[in-house]
């Protein structure tokens, strides 16, 4: 077989035995799912959080490290 064929049939199989997830529902922008925005702003605050104790404990090193402290 050459390789446009089973670049054809590839294609055409990839086409007729899924759908694209984006268009099976639309979101419910009037009740949105409170869990999973609580998770989403709850990780958000716990990274930010822990950026901020790497960022102060990285800078006392350094000032420890260089005699400033």
């Amino acid at each position: 077989m050459t390789f446009n064929r089973l670049l054809f049939k590839a294609v055409h199989v990839g086409r007729v035995g899924s759908r694209s997830a984006f268009t099976s529902s639309k979101p419910d922008t009037v009740n949105p799912n409170w869990l999973r925005v609580g998770l989403a702003f709850g990780t958000s605050a716990f990274l930010w959080g822990l950026l901020f104790k790497q960022h102060s404990t990285d800078v006392h090193e350094y000032k420890v490290r260089n005699g400033l402290e």
